[in-house]
């Protein structure tokens, strides 16, 4: 991983760890004041090289592949996850990047299992080598141990690249089911760190924008998709199970018909008395479901409604599915309180 200053003559590398000149070649001396730039070479792909420019100038996030050069002229296909890092005024003060050498997967997709295991360790090993770097910048740590937004996203990423790599349609698609849950808790993350009151979370606001990333991605002019939305705000604590609630809710319809073919889907949040009320309604022709997901996805609403004193419902009448979930309004705030 490294972190360079766009505030300085051409964004140069401020720190670098060891993992860096261990891929590269380059002592951390022989960086220091150097431009990324130092890693292209004959055959790096110029479009993504501007495309990183754009996300730079635009300060934006991004994840590719590049083909990249050591200091021994020795090539590496580099999966590169860069990300703004801003102050408590929103500006942005450095860029974090990490690396991944994913050469061995492009050359030999029989060794992605271990190349999977590998890049998880190797997760692990980089957040720990930056929050230890890190301590001594305040902002810094500030802005990524704050929710740990940029975790969930390497690791979004890495489940990207994984999910593209793999031939077994298997693997892919419990790839693609854990990406959704990761998505979903960086979303409540980013949704925290970038309102005024980190203590409080609006579940309405996120089921409107989770409902509405979902469809949208769908690509489908057959779905109708409606809303009956308050503003409902729980402590942060509980933000991330209620997520993972709605997640699940608008995933098993979308698995269930919405996404073969289209329907009605309806979302609602509110505050009634003595509770909190969300419903999910549905109207498709059903679809065949895979019982390994669903038992997955009762897994996990089962374990959340736990942690948040919520009772789930469930009716079926035709086409028309009906899903309640109700939540004691007093151990919410009491919880909060406390």
């Amino acid at each position: 991983m490294i972190i360079t200053d766009p505030r300085q003559p051409d964004n140069p590398i401020i720190f670098s760890n060891s993992a860096f000149s261990d891929l590269t070649g380059y002592s951390q001396e022989e960086l220091i004041g150097r431009n990324c730039r130092l890693l292209q070479g004959a055959a790096t792909d110029m479009t993504v090289v501007q495309d990183i420019r754009e996300a730079v100038r635009s300060e934006l996030s991004i994840a590719v592949d590049i083909l990249n050069y050591r200091k021994d002229g020795t090539s590496f296909w580099n999966a590169l996850f860069i990300s703004p890092v801003r102050d408590q005024a929103g500006e942005v003060i450095y860029f974090f990047a990490s690396q991944l050498d994913f050469t061995h997967v492009m050359d030999r997709q029989s060794e992605l299992a271990a190349a999977r295991s590998a890049a998880e360790k190797e997760v692990v090993r980089r957040t720990k080598d930056l929050r230890d770097a890190l301590e001594a910048k305040t902002l810094l740590v500030h802005e990524v141990d704050h929710r740990v937004k940029n975790n969930l996203l390497t690791i979004a990423s890495i489940l990207k690249l994984q999910a593209r790599l793999t031939s077994d349609e298997t693997v892919r698609r419990t790839l693609r089911s854990v990406l959704d849950r990761v998505e979903a808790l960086s979303t409540v993350q980013r949704k925290l760190f970038t309102t005024a009151d980190v203590e409080r979370f609006d579940v309405a606001d996120f089921a409107r924008d989770l409902a509405t990333d979902v469809v949208g991605a769908l690509k489908r002019d057959d779905i109708e998709l409606s809303f009956t939305v308050s503003p409902v705000l729980v402590p942060a604590i509980k933000a991330s199970p209620l997520a993972l609630i709605l997640n699940e809710l608008v995933g098993d319809a979308v698995r269930r018909g919405l996404r073969d073919g289209g329907g009605k889907l309806h979302l609602c949040v509110e505050r009634l008395n003595g509770h909190f009320h969300i419903e999910v309604r549905d109207t498709m022709q059903q679809q065949d479901v895979s019982r390994e997901d669903q038992e997955f996805s009762r897994m996990i609403l089962a374990t959340c409604a736990r942690q948040v004193s919520a009772t789930i419902t469930r009716t079926q009448n035709g086409c028309e599915t009906v899903v309640d979930v109700e939540l004691p309004v007093d151990s919410i705030e009491e919880d909060w309180k406390s």
